[in-house]
């Protein structure tokens, strides 16, 4: 570490530190990154692949500016399944391209036009409310992998609370008492012992020891081609307008990242240097038969604990996920890591990103006391912590708006219409 308490942006360490430290990155997005492929039938190994390749093309992109990993993306999950079920894996893929350049042909566009909009749609009144938000929303996945709800059904729930609470405590523990190398990488140290853990109070399901042992050495991953016919037109129609509703997201991670590293990423390199890479990294997966692909917050929040901001460190996570992606034993390792273990560390760093946005109420000094103010960031919070979900058709053609996108449209609405006068007292 240098004499200053981060790394900066630009700033290379050593490969004894980076390793690491990438190795962080890398546990922190997997337990996601896997779920999707898991959830709609692709190979898992895929998305490791494509989300390593996907980050490097993002890091290019964004001219090393932005340290942002990209992983698999949620909200396509219930387009891939339907475009697949109906037609194939390689026509749902025409699907998946069309949505990368969707980002790309937006990109083009707002560097044409300008960012001056953003200041003028996203106000820190409506910013801070959606990066609040991305980490709340999160609040419940984390507490249900957990144990903690008694929602879910969970097997040996005294155990897998236990193993969370224990990795949770260590995360804690490390981030505010380890000195030195140690105090970076206190999640990669949590979740390494919350999953020894699980090994010793026999949590790991049997298969999952058996995927693992039993696995080769080497496997490629399985790539497949995308088929252009009459059946894309429905895959593009199906799948292109999502990455409309995703683009709101992307530019909410990015505000978290502006607000972790102290920087306003959406001058330099540019807001159209960002969703391009999101697009060419999601094209390329579409290419080769991965999933749809996003920025990821929990990589966000260890940024944020970690106060190590180097592009050096994002790019050697990505190149670890390309390397175990063809590494048949630590490919499954990776996909078998234990939901509690994910859960323990998520509350932490899913906390952190919601911690972000109320420090952005608390730098821009947001004033409560004004109704204008008071009612965006209420109906934000509520819609999102509320899981609200819009559904609707455009012909033949079901819709979805989900959660925070759906959030960040409304509250970009309001701070529009709404008039900006009078004060209340509270």
């Amino acid at each position: 570490m240098n004499k200053k308490d981060y790394v900066d942006v630009e700033e290379k360490l050593p490969i004894g530190k980076t390793i690491p430290l990438s190795l962080q990155h890398l546990f922190a997005m997997v337990g996601a990154t896997i779920l999707v492929p898991q959830l709609t039938g692709l190979p898992p190994a895929m998305a490791l692949f494509c989300s390593g390749i996907g980050t490097l093309l993002y890091i290019f992109a964004t001219k090393g500016k932005i340290p942002s990993f990209i992983g698999s993306s949620f909200a396509f999950i219930g387009a891939i399944i339907l475009v697949k079920d109906k037609y194939s894996t390689s026509v749902m893929l025409s699907g998946v391209i069309a949505a990368g350049l969707v980002y790309i042909i937006v990109a083009g566009i707002i560097k044409l036009v300008g960012v001056k909009w953003i200041d003028k749609a996203l106000p820190p009144v409506v910013v801070g409310s959606v990066v609040a938000l991305i980490g709340l929303s999160l609040a419940g996945t984390a507490v249900e992998m957990a144990g903690f709800s008694l929602a879910s059904s969970v097997e040996n729930r005294p155990l897998v609370i236990l193993v969370a609470i224990v990795t949770l405590s260590i995360a804690i523990i490390g981030t505010t008492f380890f000195k030195g190398f140690l105090s970076v990488i206190p999640i990669l140290i949590a979740m390494i012992s919350g999953y020894v853990l699980s090994f010793i109070v026999g949590i790991v399901p049997e298969e999952a020891i058996h995927e693992i042992v039993s696995a080769p050495i080497f496997q490629i991953p399985q790539f497949t081609l995308p088929k252009f016919n009459r059946d894309s037109i429905n895959a593009v129609v199906i799948m292109a307008p999502i990455a409309f509703v995703t683009l709101a997201e992307h530019i909410g991670h990015l505000y978290v990242v502006n607000s972790v590293v102290g920087r306003d990423f959406t001058k330099d390199p540019g807001l159209h240097r960002s969703i391009l890479g999101d697009g060419l990294a999601t094209t390329f997966a579409g290419l080769v038969g991965g999933p749809p692909n996003t920025t990821y917050g929990e990589n966000i929040g260890v940024m944020a604990i970690s106060k190590v901001y180097s592009v050096w460190v994002i790019a050697g996570a990505a190149i670890l996920s390309i390397i175990m992606s063809f590494i048949g034993p630590v490919a499954a390792l990776i996909k078998n890591i234990p939901s509690p273990v994910i859960g323990g560390v998520g509350i932490l760093l899913f906390g952190i990103i919601a911690s972000s946005g109320f420090r952005i109420f608390v730098d821009d000094k947001i004033d409560f006391s004004d109704k204008r103010n008071l009612i965006i960031v209420s109906v934000i919070m509520i819609l999102g912590v509320g899981k609200t979900v819009l559904e609707f058709n455009i012909g033949a053609i079901p819709v979805t708006i989900d959660t925070i996108a759906l959030a960040t449209i409304v509250g970009i609405m309001l701070n529009l219409i709404l008039p900006k006068k009078k004060k209340i007292d509270l």
